[in-house]
């Protein structure tokens, strides 16, 4: 990293290191450091309300693969349903053109679809109430958002408007020559203070909570974020040009919807 009057210049090494010939990306890297703390976070809370932990054992593995799934397959389907339908392997298996690139794209709003799914299916198996689990996720879940806008902005990805700021970055791997907001970090700012103002909450208010406030909280502050910070993101795709509302601000309009009802609902419940 290096600084320049008014800007910042952004050339990082995507990878640290190597194991047995494939490069650990950054972005891979958050993504394990946002599961895990996930993870016990989460751990924590339920051994707090007493659950066996033998319930509690497959909640990750459940969890993994519905936010890899549905973030990946909400990329392809809202972002890039054209180049994906005429590749549909390519949406399940990180080549392109006989390549290994990784997964190129994903989306947290096919992300938060695909968790759902993945609880229900949970829920299912374990006999726990749905809302109940998702409070607990909603809990963690700003944390590893956080985590994965660090990625992306390892990545150079997801990049901000121009900016005049002395914060400015110039993004060198997306080829920019001038100051853009660093959008990614404007977001991980902001899911992190969610994170710890839901801790707060959850520590002196969980017994006067009804069920899904937290789901809601989480879900209403993280998109209601989202839908304006927005406005300073550089489009993500071509069909975005021109529209007043781009795509991730309509796919946040629902989840705020959902997020107020439970938000409000749990504060009224006794």
């Amino acid at each position: 990293m290096q600084l320049i009057p008014n800007a910042i210049v952004w050339d990082p090494s995507l990878s640290p290191f190597s194991i047995f010939g494939f490069d650990v990306r950054y972005y891979s890297l958050c993504w394990v450091i946002g599961l895990t703390g996930a993870y016990l976070i989460v751990q924590k809370l339920y051994k707090r309300e007493n659950i066996d932990e033998k319930l509690f054992d497959p909640l990750l593995l459940y969890c993994f693969v519905g936010i890899l799934v549905g973030a990946r397959l909400g990329h392809c389907l809202f972002y890039q349903p054209d180049y994906y339908l005429a590749h549909p392997l390519e949406m399940i298996l990180p080549f392109r053109d006989g390549k290994f690139t990784g997964f190129e794209g994903l989306a947290s709003h096919g992300g938060v679809i695909g968790v759902i799914i993945a609880l229900l299916l949970y829920v299912r198996k374990t006999k726990l109430t749905m809302l109940w689990t998702l409070d607990n996720l909603g809990i963690a879940a700003p944390f590893f958002s956080a985590m994965v806008r660090i990625g992306n902005f390892m990545n150079s990805e997801i990049i901000g408007t121009p900016t005049d700021l002395p914060w400015g970055v110039v993004f060198v791997q997306a080829g920019l020559t001038e100051p853009h907001h660093p959008s990614q970090l404007y977001e991980a700012l902001a899911y992190l203070v969610i994170f710890v103002i839901e801790l707060l909450l959850y520590r002196k208010y969980r017994s006067k909570m009804g069920s899904g406030f937290f789901m809601g909280f989480c879900l209403f502050t993280i998109f209601t974020f989202r839908f304006f910070v927005e406005f300073i993101k550089e489009n993500q795709v071509a069909f975005e040009e021109g529209m007043t509302l781009i795509m991730g601000q309509w796919l946040s309009i629902p989840l705020i919807i959902v997020g107020l009802y439970y938000l409000i609902k749990g504060i009224k419940a006794k």
